[in-house]
């Protein structure tokens, strides 16, 4: 199955719709949502075209495409708005012989790994800087940020597709490719 990843959409209306957009092209069969869907944070400028209940209304027509777990940005009060559940800190997916451990990233991550077997994939957004790297007992991703990217990256999502992992731009442009 053709997966896509994407992360830190930040209540933007503008990118929301083009990461539909791009699922629609893509015609993968899931969207992975590695949280902070809704709210922008303390931290963050907001993005652009800030509507979280125009997110709402676009992600819930999908639920059913959807899995998602909670970024730092996620509350209780998100749960009652949104369709599909997005209250879990992580997600543990079947890849072929491999465990795929998709989480936010503000627990878990690269210094502080969850419970992975040798060759498992842990997959992460957060940080808003794309990453995609073999590492000695595990492979390392993050698709990026969907709509306030850092560290001069454009604006991203990721690919998953017979162990190629793809991270795109919006423009459809190869940024990064890794075969698992």
């Amino acid at each position: 199955m053709k997966l896509m990843f994407a992360s830190d959409i930040h209540g933007s209306a503008y990118y929301c719709r083009k990461m539909l957009e791009a699922y629609q092209a893509e015609e993968a069969g899931r969207l992975i949502l590695l949280g902070d869907i809704l709210y922008h944070g303390p931290r963050n400028d907001l993005p652009k075209e800030y509507a979280p209940k125009e997110v709402i209304a676009m992600l819930n027509l999908m639920k059913n495409d959807i899995c998602a777990v909670r970024g730092n940005c996620e509350a209780e009060v998100d749960q009652m708005v949104l369709d599909f559940p997005v209250m879990a800190d992580y997600a543990l997916i079947l890849y072929g012989e491999r465990n795929l451990y998709a989480t936010h990233g503000h627990i878990y991550n690269e210094n502080n790994l969850p419970p992975l077997k040798n060759g498992d994939i842990l997959i992460h957004g957060h940080t808003h800087v794309l990453k995609a790297e073999k590492r000695e007992d595990y492979t390392l991703l993050n698709p990026g940020s969907v709509s306030i990217p850092k560290e001069g990256n454009p604006p991203s999502y990721a690919i998953l597709e017979d162990g190629l992992f793809t991270i795109k731009g919006f423009d459809g442009t190869i940024i990064k490719e890794l075969q698992l």
